[in-house]
């Protein structure tokens, strides 16, 4: 598996045109219709909510979260730890606001699995099964924010249970192994595209319904035009003006409450500042107000941070996957880490100062970690796949925070305290929803398999 290499250097063009195969995910009327079509999964839920930053690529967490200053050059990169307001807690010197909230988040550095492959790593991490294919984004089974949309499909809040933003072009159901498999496509996420630093951003399904809403007037008169507009379409009156889905779908987007909760005109310019200018400080931010208005799983795609109309620098990568191929990893960490450092810790602040940090867990990470031991390629340095080793930041969820979990070996290449799985994460995070890890779905065969195989809640954030 460590012999894994890609194919080559990946161009910003050629990533958006692999994520545009497909439509951009479902509208609220389509995904009401599949809901309803689908079986209930009944259950009370108590009011907690995820975020869930993804990583897509790797970051290299030896350059990050497991630094190794005593290990040989070709191993620890140029970077040095920084002290945190938690003694023993480093981090690297690129995110100096990770040192003043260290008591705020844990760092998880034992967490391992066997797929090396963006494909496989992916479906690995993101489904707690190993995956039919070790290559392919398309799942054999269910992501778990497709999971926590299927049980929690009878919970109305006012706005989707699950919802996922990514750049352009990248917001097809495949892309990163968001696909639900057997749980079918009424559990995708409600999904948007672009850069919400932008000016004049709008999340396309919301902002049509409130320019006709601005136009028509009063909720009945949505309606009524909308009940118009369909009949104007099918003069032989065969389809009828609108039916209950249609009707619950405007109800939704033309709610006061999921207009604000999307619409980021509404925090101070300071507090878009403080997050930062740019798509992952808005991304961040976005998921804040989500969550806070009653979205149970927000994922954030932080790929690319480059603002509409700046220059990308040379020698970065589009996103995490810092082979000497696609970048010099050290010229991308120092233009990458500190947009991340801002976005990150301005929503570990903010989650802690709104009291959101009980109800509320934030997980980041990617599929896999870095190679130990830096490699050379076209005059460049970089490091290559690595899911022998990982490291990923929680906060929040009432845990408890203000440590690290495990840890690797000398190298940073495979754990050496406290082993774990991408299961033992999923089993924090279903606990935190309180959702039974071991309720079970029939596959497309009609065999019940339960939503983990295995994992445990990590004992050291919970308690």
């Amino acid at each position: 598996m460590s012999n894994f290499r890609c194919p080559g250097p990946i161009s910003r063009r050629n990533l958006l045109q692999v994520g545009s195969i497909g439509l951009a995910g479902l509208g609220f009327s389509d995904l009401l219709r599949l809901q309803a079509e689908a079986k209930a999964a009944t259950g009370n839920s108590p009011d907690t909510s995820v975020i869930f930053v993804w990583l897509p690529g790797g970051p290299p967490h030896l350059d990050m979260y497991d630094m190794k200053p005593d290990a040989p050059q070709e191993i620890r990169g140029p970077f040095r730890p920084i002290s945190t307001n938690v003694p023993g807690l480093d981090a690297c010197e690129l995110m100096p606001l990770h040192a003043k909230l260290a008591d705020k988040y844990a760092i998880v550095r034992s967490i391992a699995h066997k797929f090396a492959d963006h494909g496989g790593g992916h479906k690995r991490f993101l489904t707690g099964r190993d995956p039919f294919q070790p290559d392919g984004f398309v799942n054999d089974f269910p992501m778990i924010g497709s999971v926590v949309s299927k049980m929690r499909e009878g919970r109305n809040v006012g706005l989707p249970n699950y919802i996922c933003g990514a750049d352009n072009g990248r917001t097809h159901i495949d892309v990163f192994s968001f696909g639900s498999a057997y749980l079918g496509p009424s559990t995708y996420p409600f999904t948007f595209g672009g850069d919400p630093s932008e000016p004049g951003f709008k999340v396309e399904n919301l902002a049509l319904l409130k320019e006709l809403d601005g136009r028509l007037g009063e909720r009945e008169s949505l309606l009524k035009g909308l009940d118009q507009l369909r009949r104007g379409v099918d003069r032989s009156g065969m389809m009828e003006a609108m039916d209950q889905f249609s009707r619950k779908a405007v109800d939704l987007v033309t709610s006061e409450k999921a207009r604000k909760a999307f619409d980021l005109s509404l925090e101070p310019q300071s507090v878009r500042e403080k997050y930062g200018m740019h798509p992952w400080g808005q991304r961040a931010l976005m998921a804040r107000r989500l969550v806070e208005a009653g979205a149970s799983f927000v994922t954030m795609v932080m790929e690319n941070p480059v603002r509409a109309g700046e220059e990308t620098p040379k020698d970065v990568v589009y996103n995490w996957d810092s082979h000497a191929v696609n970048c010099h990893i050290w010229t991308d960490l120092k233009w990458r880490l500190p947009r991340y450092d801002q976005a990150i810790m301005a929503l570990v602040e903010d989650l802690y100062a709104r009291g959101l940090d009980k109800k509320v867990l934030l997980v980041v990470t990617g599929e896999f970690g870095r190679t130990p031991r830096i490699e050379q390629a076209v005059g460049r340095p970089g490091r290559d796949h690595w899911p022998q080793a990982m490291s990923m930041l929680l906060s929040g969820g009432g845990m408890r925070m203000g440590q690290i979990v495990g840890s690797t070996n000398s190298r940073g290449e495979e754990p050496k305290d406290r082993p774990m799985t991408p299961n033992d994460l999923w089993a924090t995070v279903l606990r935190h929803l309180g959702i039974d890890q071991n309720h079970a779905f029939l596959d497309l065969q009609g065999r019940p398999l339960s939503i983990l195989p295995f994992g445990e809640p990590i004992k050291e954030l919970v308690g």
